[in-house]
């Protein structure tokens, strides 16, 4: 195991909600439309948004009791075909570090980790089912971020950073509930990636939420998640509009979940001259992987020219692309890849370690990560990545 002299700084780790996340203090007027758990004919969780059923997580028997055990991915795609037991050990009880925060810290101290971003389970995949109901949309929102700060605390201790969610559907709303999580501390929002209501996340029209984003210095997470893409896109190809998770296509999988949306979105606020007008704000790609950054970086540049005479909502920004990118986006590469290629392509400032704890597809042992790369990157860019780029992600510098 690493013999680091320093603490790990976990920039993409979750916690599994609670039953009552969009329930506690859902207002009374949004009741019948909270996000909630009824149980079906065999006693199995399954959520509910009104009177229609949320799907995406089906695949994964999502409840609130058990998970699927901490970097078990492929044996759990196994168990979808049926190949292994029910009693492999796939399935567990949820562990308490990823329900209880004092749990968590005493994880965080049994393995060097000295913070961590945390990000929902469920909440990163809802906002598609509402977005034709902009008032629950917020209503719901509004009562999962006081649920949250109830149970993690947005930024309590410099331990633990736990993201809000926020859309920008109801700009008025998103400004309301900006300053809402701002005075509790918050260093970071969470938004899905993707188009907002028919807008590039950008556009001028956003402007009020982003002055004040900027003002404040916050970081805003793009964690992977349910943007949509498959009922906006896929359906013209024939696909499925509203798969579960695990049963997206191969088609689907390569072009509507994962790099398409967060290529689109940092493209358009690169070529929107965001970061020319918004130079505070710092945006993190989380958990979206980094097979797509080299060739976005190379696209973007070259079509700059090609698009010299089209329009630039927000103005024309200055440079290349590639070079506003290495200055404004952090990428949290998936623990698998190639962390060091990244570096010497973006640079070691932009680069952030996160292990993706507890969920399946992560790391089981974050803590040690750090041996798959040391003697590979000098340690000053060593300790960028694994702990000093994820305490930037959180300071108002």
């Amino acid at each position: 195991m690493s013999k680091l002299s320093y603490g790990l700084f976990d920039a993409d780790n979750h916690y599994y909600e609670g039953r009552d996340a969009f329930t506690r203090y859902i207002e009374p007027g949004y009741r019948d439309l909270a996000v909630q758990a009824r149980k079906d004919e065999n006693g199995k969780d399954r959520i509910y948004i009104g009177d229609r059923r949320f799907n995406f997580l089906d695949d994964t028997d999502f409840n609130f009791d058990t998970a699927m055990r901490p970097g078990s991915l492929r044996e759990f795609l196994r168990t979808l075909t049926k190949e292994i037991p029910e009693d492999s050990g796939v399935v567990e009880p949820i562990r308490p570090e990823a329900r209880d925060r004092s749990a968590r810290v005493a994880f965080m101290d049994a393995r060097g980790i000295e913070s961590c971003i945390l990000f929902p389970t469920l909440g990163v995949c809802l906002e598609p089912m509402l977005k034709d109901d902009v008032g629950a949309l917020y209503a719901n929102y509004r009562a999962f971020n006081r649920w949250l700060d109830d149970e993690w605390g947005l930024a309590r201790d410099g331990r633990i950073y736990t993201p809000a969610m926020i859309s920008l559907r109801d700009v008025d709303a998103a400004v309301k509930e900006l300053e809402w999580v701002l005075e509790r501390g918050a260093r970071m929002v969470a938004m899905l990636p993707g188009p907002v209501g028919g807008q590039a996340p950008g556009h001028p029209v956003f402007d009020a939420f982003w002055s004040r984003a900027n003002e404040a210095g916050v970081t805003v997470a793009f964690h992977v998640g349910e943007s949509g893409y498959n009922e906006l896109f896929s359906v013209h190809w024939g696909e499925q509009p509203r798969p579960s998770s695990h049963s997206q296509s191969a088609f689907q999988w390569t072009n509507f979940y994962g790099d398409r949306p967060i290529m689109d979105t940092i493209s358009s606020l690169i070529y929107h001259n965001f970061f020319g007008r918004y130079p505070k704000v710092k945006v993190f790609s989380v958990e979206n992987g980094s097979l797509w950054v080299p060739y976005l970086m190379k696209a973007m540049d070259k079509m700059k020219g090609m698009g010299r005479n089209g329009p630039w909502p927000g103005g024309r920004p200055p440079g290349l692309p590639s070079e506003i990118f290495k200055r404004h986006v952090f990428v949290n590469p998936y623990h698998e890849e190639d962390h060091v290629a990244l570096v010497d392509l973006l640079g070691a400032s932009q680069v952030v370690f996160g292990s993706d704890y507890p969920h399946p597809e992560g790391l089981e042992n974050p803590e040690r990560f750090p041996s798959q790369l040391e003697g590979r990157l000098p340690e000053d860019q060593l300790r960028m990545v694994l702990r000093d780029n994820g305490r930037r992600l959180v300071s108002a510098d």
